[in-house]
Parts: C-alpha cells; sequence; structure tokens
C-alpha cells in the first residue's frame, strides 16, 4: 500500500514528507494505522546525529493507533484493537524481560539498524530505497509494520492523541521519579529540563509522596507550566536553585536529582551533583551525544558522601505493566496527560513543531492524523 510518512535523509535537514510504500505484515508483524504521535527530543537527536541511528529514516516513536492487518503467528492483539507503541520492544522471554525489566530487552539491540526484528529487511520504501525506522516504529506516518513485540493493546476509551503520550514521554518521566530514582514519602526532589519528559518526572514524584517537588529550566513558561504538575518552586538554572535549596533543606539538598534536558551536558553532572545530598541519587535520563565521553564531577563528594548516578532508559519501566497502570492514574485524575499538549499538527507541520520544540514553546507537540 501507499501511504504518507516524514523522512529524514541526511543529518542537520528538514523532515521530509514523502509518499512510501509499504508492505504488508510478515510473520510475527502488524499493520497499524496511526491516528496521533507525539513528537519527542529523541527524534531531533537524529537530525543533529546526536543519536547515530542509520538513515533514511522515518521519524517518531511515540504513536497509538488501530490494528489494521496482523501477520501470520500474531497472538496478542487483532484486527479492530487499539495499541499505544512501546519504543522499546518486550519480547517477555529474555533474562531482562522475566525478571521485570522490560526497559531492557534484548530485542533493543535492533533499535539502531531500524529493520524488522524478526528478518532484518525493511517493510517502508521511498525513491527505490528501503527505509528504516526510529526505535523500529516510524510514527511520523499515517500507516506502519511493526513488530507486535511493539504493541501494547489498550482500550478504547482513551483519545489516541493522548494515548501517544505513553509510549515514550510519560512513562519515562513518571518513572524516572518512581522506579529510578526511587522517590520516597518527605523527600525533596528536583528535576531539571522540564519538557514532555520532565512535566512527567514531576508529577511522579509528587504522586509518590515527595515533600518539596522543584523545577529547573531556563525558559519561563516552562517554569510556570511546572506548577501545574507537581512543582513547588522553580529556578532558571542550578547555580540559581543551589542557594534556595540549602536554605529550604537546613543544608541537607535534595535526596533526588532528575535530569530531563533535552540534550544532556557531561559538564553540568557536577552541579547536579552539588544539589543531592548525602547519598542522594543523580537520575540521568536525558540522552547525551553518543561523541560525549566525559563529565565533569567530583570522585570524592561521590565517594564521602555515597552519592550516587543512575541511568534511567523508559524511566525503568514495564510498558506492557506500566502503560495499562499509568491510564488508570489518568481515568481516576492522578495523572494529568491534557495539559502535555501544547499544540497540534498535521504531518505536514513536523517541522513547523520541533521549530518550537527548540524555541521551547511547547511542551510537546503532536502530529494528528486523519
Amino acid at each position: 500500500m501507499k501511504t504518507k510518512a516524514a523522512v529524514l535523509w541526511e543529518t542537520n535537514t528538514p523532515w521530509s514528507i514523502e509518499e512510501i510504500e509499504l508492505d504488508p505484515p510478515r510473520r510475527g508483524e502488524v499493520l497499524v494505522r496511526l491516528f496521533a504521535s507525539g513528537m519527542c527530543h529523541s527524534d531531533e537527536h537524529l537530525v543533529t546525529g546526536d543519536v547515530p541511528f542509520a538513515l533514511p529514516i522515518i521519524g517518531g516513536h511515540e504513536g497509538a493507533g488501530v490494528v489494521e492487518q496482523v501477520g501470520e503467528g500474531v497472538t496478542s492483539v487483532q484486527v479492530g484493537d487499539h495499541v499505544i507503541f512501546s519504543f522499546i520492544p518486550a519480547c517477555g522471554r529474555c533474562p531482562s524481560c522475566s525478571t521485570g525489566h522490560q526497559n531492557l530487552c534484548d530485542l533493543g539491540a535492533f533499535l539502531g539498524a531500524g529493520m524488522q526484528i524478526s528478518d532484518g529487511t525493511s517493510r517502508h520504501h521511498a525513491r527505490g530505497e528501503d527505509l528504516k525506522t526510529m526505535c523500529l516504529l516510524g510514527t511520523f506516518a499515517h500507516h506502519t509494520v511493526v513488530n507486535e513485540a511493539s504493541c501494547v493493546k489498550v482500550d478504547d476509551d482513551i483519545p489516541l492523541e493522548l494515548a501517544c503520550l505513553l509510549g515514550c514521554g510519560v512513562v519515562t518521566g513518571w518513572g524516572s521519579a518512581v522506579y529510578t530514582a526511587e522517590v520516597k514519602p518527605g523527600d525533596t526532589v528536583i528535576v531539571v529540563g522540564i519538557g514532555g519528559v520532565g512535566a512527567n518526572a514531576l508529577q511522579g514524584a509528587k504522586l509518590a509522596g515527595a515533600k518539596q517537588v522543584i523545577a529547573i529550566d531556563p525558559v519561563p513558561f516552562k517554569r510556570d507550566i511546572a506548577m501545574k504538575f507537581g512543582a513547588d518552586l522553580a529556578y532558571a538554572s542550578m547555580e540559581d536553585a543551589l542557594p534556595a535549596v540549602e536554605e529550604l533543606t537546613a543544608g541537607r539538598m535534595a535526596q533526588k536529582v532528575i535530569l530531563t534536558m533535552g540534550v544532556g551536558n557531561g559538564q553540568l553532572l557536577g552541579s547536579a551533583l552539588a544539589l543531592a545530598s548525602k547519598r542522594g541519587r543523580v537520575v540521568v535520563t536525558n540522552i547525551h551525544p553518543a561523541s560525549e565521553t566525559s563529565a565533569a564531577v567530583s570522585l570524592m563528594d561521590v565517594t564521602l558522601m555515597e552519592k550516587q548516578i543512575v541511568g534511567g532508559l523508559f524511566g525503568s519501566g514495564n510498558p506492557r505493566a506500566d502503560i495499562p497502570k499509568l491510564i488508570e492514574l489518568w481515568r481516576d485524575g492522578q495523572l494529568n496527560l491534557e495539559p502535555l499538549i501544547t499544540n497540534t499538527y498535521p504531518l505536514e507541520g513536523v517541522n513547523e513543531g520541533y521549530e518550537a520544540m527548540r524555541s521551547g514553546s511547547n511542551i510537546r507537540g503532536v502530529l494528528r492524523y486523519e
């Protein structure tokens, strides 16, 4: 079939809206008609080359839609099911999945290649070339073919433009606080970078019982909106926040510092550690450029104060358990999804949406497909 998609042919160029040829699903695969896709900063890392995935590639890894066709052997979904894509596929059988760490599923080894898990070939084609797909999904498209390991069936009462955000940003941010940081009741928590991930880290910290939640972002609009997601205070930089945190905690500092900036910077890691208490934990959720191999930290501070630096992928969450769980929290009014969406765009507006993200005027832009 023919459909439309946003393709990145070269780094540092705009997304190109293309008519593509899409093959039918093969064994273990499903064809999904997409209704919405979140515009996550991780796709911007493809444009800048910070994440060196193979090109040309269809962008997008936050998506939700309806199954239109299933390949041989598919058992977890059927035609007509509403699904949210998990940007980390989960097989349910590898050592990571079987020990409750689906975010580290062995199938993640296929992400960089961007080809189908089943046979290493492509179902997406344009200009006579095979196209890769971001995180094996390619949600910047009206239709896509994915492995069933990437699909999480959900009830059809949640609007798909909200549902799509649960494929990455919501679980990643919420889980960074609840799972990776292990926020406890009474903790002081700092979230650095208030975008689609950071806003949900604020929500997770508040729901986990944090006493004080502090947001840090240089953009005034984001500091203002942080209050809607659970922040008690907001500052423009870690340096600005330091004296206030010292006073607020009687010098004990924050038990948890969660880094959710659009692009990580190893030179700022020392500032994050300075905000952390004895035995405090700094969670690195944001993506750093693949070429960055050093960080400015006081290792004596790490040793003598027993401070921790912990990485977090998908918020250390389990997509098949946590996506339905967060939908229930949304239904019960304990999780805000609607305020996350600043603007919506058609597929043709993808470059406009990313320009808004770069300028700091979007928390999350969403592509909506008719």
